[in-house]
């Protein structure tokens, strides 16, 4: 007798879960600042209409060149504000003229004279560093506390920086269990050749995650990208050995992420790594199914001038793979997750467990 098809074995499969807490309905938590936004793309008298978790924000650059965020509605009839027209360091909507200064208060009505309403939009603080436009989507008490400082080695002259930008149809968390597990790198076989991860340690605390790794080739030749980013600079470092071991470090300090890779040196040791990658993740939609990741890749550069710039672009073209193979896998994750109704990950390597612990600890769980 064929088996009746009403959903009950759907239901019986996201019951059985192995997983307590169903990760992908963690949001993340409003209380941290997030990107929205590359500074050059917002010029002077300029807007941007931005979103944060489905909810829409303006960004508006005044005459001062002070960075302002609100509710990217219009108290008056609800349009968006990005539409407007930026006035000194106000802005104008576009429907009526209704203006707003950077606290949200509405300042003027054209039609009322100078007569001043008692209605405001959400004002969302806003903070520019390295090249990037924060907002603080939470309880702005807490935004002062928790400034973003320096993103990585991104601003230092020594290293050679490329930006990371793209938005990905996955869950933000996808995202953080990619980059924190190396033992994915078959996945990168026809680019990087075949290289086993090894673990070296693990910790964790209550707001952060790290793991540590060193590499082995098991065959094959040394990829072109690996090359550039590593055997250059392993060349070059006084007194490297075979008996060194390469190292890499990636960390998850809630809600960013960074990678760091140092050669031919202890991992104790306090030198600059060779390779710094600094990555925060701003999710779109309400549901959370997609974000856009806001990053800076940084190479320190050889000792022979102008080498770094003559292989940059292979640089570029390597890691741009490397990352569209991450994309196309994790956007995979998030199908199949859709498909099952639940998280159906049977994780078993420990250093996920911990990352996945701090990412549900951290998160704010969405309805």
């Amino acid at each position: 007798m064929a088996e009746k098809n009403d959903g009950s074995h759907a239901a019986m499969h996201r019951t059985q879960s192995p997983n307590a807490t169903d990760l992908r309905r963690i949001g993340a938590h409003p209380d941290y600042w997030y990107p929205l936004a590359w500074s050059n793309e917002l010029k002077r008298g300029r807007t941007l209409g931005r979103r944060f978790a489905g909810e829409p924000i303006v960004l508006w650059r005044g005459e001062s060149g002070a960075v302002f965020a609100m509710e990217d509605r219009c108290a008056h009839r609800q349009v968006p504000l990005h539409l407007g027209v930026v006035t000194g360091d106000e802005i104008k909507c576009h429907y009526h003229g209704w203006t707003y200064d950077g606290t949200g208060k509405c300042v003027n009505v054209p039609y009322l004279g100078n007569a001043r309403l008692s209605c405001a939009v959400r004002r969302y603080p806003a903070h520019e560093v390295d090249g990037l436009i924060f907002v603080f989507p939470g309880n702005p008490d807490l935004a002062a506390s928790r400034l973003p400082h320096g993103l990585g080695s991104s601003q230092r002259g020594d290293y050679k920086t490329r930006r990371l930008n793209r938005d990905v149809a996955c869950h933000y968390t996808f995202m953080h269990e990619n980059l924190f597990d190396m033992n994915h790198q078959f996945m990168h076989r026809k680019y990087m050749g075949s290289i086993t991860a090894q673990c070296l340690g693990r910790d964790h605390g209550k707001q952060w995650a790290q793991v540590e790794y060193t590499f082995s080739r098991t065959t094959g030749k040394t990829s072109v990208g690996e090359h550039i980013i590593v055997d250059l600079m392993r060349k070059k470092e006084a007194g490297a050995s075979k008996d060194f071991s390469d190292h890499m470090r990636i960390r998850t300090d809630y809600p960013t992420q960074s990678l760091k890779v140092w050669v031919g040196r202890n991992i104790q040791q306090t030198d600059d790594p060779v390779l710094d990658v600094w990555l925060s993740y701003t999710p779109l939609d309400a549901e959370q199914r997609t974000n856009r990741t806001f990053g800076y890749l940084s190479v320190k550069k050889p000792r022979m001038p102008g080498l770094i710039h003559a292989v940059w672009p292979f640089v570029a073209w390597f890691t741009e793979r490397i990352f569209q193979e991450d994309k196309e896998i994790v956007e995979c994750e998030q199908r199949a997750h859709d498909a099952q109704g639940g998280d159906w990950n049977k994780e078993v390597f420990p250093a996920l467990r911990d990352l996945r612990t701090v990412l549900a600890s951290c998160g704010s769980p969405m309805a």
